[in-house]
């Protein structure tokens, strides 16, 4: 029989996460075991593994949210509205709002430096770029409103993004001020939705 502590699915993911994010930013990725992250949660490392099958996803995750928030965007807009605009206003609602998914809410200068202090996760943060780029591919593709070219408007999207996010992280993580580089962050990615309308046929 399973422990208590190993039931409850979705509240199990959850915790286990929040504790290993915490071991993580207080010694760094590469210094912490899974088995560590196990034991510090209650549960066995096998349940870590079920939950995340990657050491990894354990820190970045928040892929599964991204992709539900392209998905979103692209099947649910409204009526009048285009992929480019509702994509415009998920983006920066969550700016707004400083949600976790937007990457500058309240942790954003340790979770980027933790990132950067890791091959690891820069690597895997590369891969949900390029899993993310072609969700959003297959999602226009498969939408039928859309007319416009669904590889390249996905590619400079996601690209777009990632560029403004990491510039944004860099500033962070050298000691810029934050209210003036989450001003800027949100202001880029304005002028990215500007580019795009401007250069990309929906």
């Amino acid at each position: 029989m399973p422990r208590n502590s190993e039931r409850g699915g979705p509240q199990t993911r959850a915790r286990i996460a929040e504790i290993a994010s915490g071991l993580f930013l207080e010694r760094g990725f590469d210094a912490v075991t899974v088995v560590e992250v196990a034991r510090a949660a209650g549960v066995s490392s096998v349940t870590v593994f079920n939950h995340f099958p990657r050491k990894e996803d354990l820190f970045l995750d928040r892929a599964a949210d991204a992709v539900d928030l392209l998905r979103t965007a692209v099947r649910d807009r409204a009526d009048g509205t285009d992929v480019l605009g509702s994509l415009r206003d998920a983006t920066l609602r969550l700016v707004d709002e400083r949600s976790p998914l937007s990457g500058v809410d309240g942790r954003s200068i340790p979770f980027f430096r933790t990132v950067a202090g890791s091959p690891a996760l820069i690597a895997r943060a590369r891969e949900i770029s390029s899993e993310l780029q072609r969700t959003l591919a297959d999602e226009l593709d498969a939408d039928e409103a859309y007319t416009g070219d669904a590889g390249l408007f996905a590619a400079f999207f996601i690209a777009g993004y990632g560029t403004v996010l990491v510039d944004t992280a860099r500033r962070l993580i050298g000691g810029d001020a934050e209210a003036t580089v989450l001003r800027e962050h949100r202001a880029r990615l304005e002028a990215l939705f500007d580019a795009l309308r401007g250069g990309v046929r929906d």
